[in-house]
């Protein structure tokens, strides 16, 4: 293996900047809870740092990229023990995927991926989730979801990589897996108290206006990073994600004037994470103005997702499924209309670029297959938590708030 040390560079960097976007996110949804539960939020988020990284070590990675065929992996690389062994090569990381970098830099990598993802769906279930029950979730959801999907998309001995469906930086793996937990999770728990009835209004826009920059500039990591490499690929997906961002949020706030009669600053961030969720799958994989059409289309399409969930009747407190799901779905889906093999030759060109609708057709394979997964695994564990230590805090405690009833603290003491 020839290690590359600026690639290395780069990945330990974008690694730094990934595992940032955690705190970031506990500051974006944070600003949009109430004041009595933003404690609770933070510490869901931060939480997820300390047991999915302790758990990736242990198990996770090897479960998500050992070799154990192609729908899970095994627990050969347990403890990471082997991955610092000279010589060593990662099951399928062979001839065009040769990794530059050192495995254990990949796996530190990949373990950012596996700290954000079960931290978004918390946005889903705020206000009413118990900690413990959080804690539990969290931890069997990481090992029992997270790792198979990964493997399934992201290593070359999964059947989905095998099939031939593209995931650049987590479209799947992340925002439709966490999307597809969220939704059912919101469901399970039921609604919180006086919703929709009682307005219950985000207690402190400047959080979330600064968590919005701290996941915009972490994103970069995130997806310019899965280049694995200082290259221009990483360039090209680096360009792709703040543009689809930007475009996102003009969508957004274009939408939102017209549909509402003002642009506000709620609607700025959402539709800048909008953007960043759908170019997630498609960032090393498109040109041109590409990412422009796909911030613009998914933010568009993630706002009218919002304005539907009071007439479904659905509680997801901070737009989870309105935004990762159905960002993450249509990335994955118009990643099979905008692929262009001249950006990455190692992609296949998609329905605008001569390529038919072969790639969409996959795209479409991998999506609902990842959507069905995430959600029948998460009901079981959300069934058998709730009927165990109990899912939901009780009414009297969701009135405290969490950061009473859960931690015994207050974040302002006024």
């Amino acid at each position: 293996m020839d290690i590359d040390s600026g690639a290395t560079a780069w990945v330990l960097t974008s690694s730094a900047l990934v595992l940032f976007m955690t705190p970031g996110l506990a500051f974006f949804y944070g600003g949009m809870v109430r004041s009595k539960n933003v404690l609770g939020m933070l510490m869901q988020n931060v939480f997820s740092m300390g047991v999915v990284s302790v758990l990736w070590v242990a198990v996770g990675f090897s479960l998500a990229f050992g070799d154990g065929g192609s729908l899970i992996g095994d627990l050969s690389l347990a403890g990471l023990g082997d991955l610092g062994r000279e010589g060593f090569t990662l099951p399928g990381y062979v001839d065009d995927l040769a990794l530059t970098i050192p495995p254990v830099a990949f796996a530190i990598f990949q373990m950012m991926f596996a700290v954000i993802t079960p931290a978004l769906i918390t946005g889903a279930v705020a206000d009413r989730m118990r900690f413990a029950a959080y804690a539990v979730f969290i931890a069997a959801w990481s090992l029992l979801v997270y790792a198979p999907v990964a493997h399934w998309v992201f290593s070359p001995t999964g059947w989905l990589f095998a099939l031939g469906a593209l995931d650049f930086a987590g479209g799947a793996v992340v925002h439709i897996n966490a999307g597809a937990a969220a939704l059912v999770l919101c469901l399970v728990l039921g609604r919180r108290k006086g919703w929709p009835a009682t307005p219950m209004p985000p207690h402190n826009l400047p959080f979330t206006v600064l968590g919005t920059g701290i996941l915009w500039f972490g994103w970069f990591g995130f997806n310019a990073g899965s280049a694995l490499g200082a290259n221009g690929l990483a360039a090209q997906a680096f360009l792709n994600t703040n543009t689809a961002a930007a475009a996102g949020m003009l969508g957004w706030l274009v939408v939102e004037r017209v549909r509402t009669g003002h642009a506000t600053t709620l609607g700025a961030a959402s539709g800048a994470v909008a953007g960043l969720v759908a170019i997630t799958p498609c960032a090393g994989f498109v040109g041109g103005t590409s990412a422009i059409a796909i911030g613009a289309v998914a933010s568009g399409l993630c706002f009218l997702a919002i304005s539907l969930k009071t007439k479904l009747g659905y509680d997801d407190s901070l737009d989870v499924v309105g935004v990762h799901l159905v960002g993450g779905l249509v990335g994955s889906l118009l990643l099979g209309v905008f692929a262009d093999t001249s950006v990455n030759s190692a992609a296949a060109d998609g329905l605008l670029f001569g390529g038919g609708a072969t790639l969409l057709g996959k795209q479409v394979v991998a999506s609902v297959v990842t959507f069905a997964y995430s959600a029948v695994v998460t009901l079981v564990l959300a069934k058998l938590i709730d009927l165990t230590i109990g899912l939901r805090v009780s009414g009297e405690d969701e009135d405290r708030g969490l950061d009473v009833s859960q931690h015994a603290e207050v974040a302002y003491n006024m």
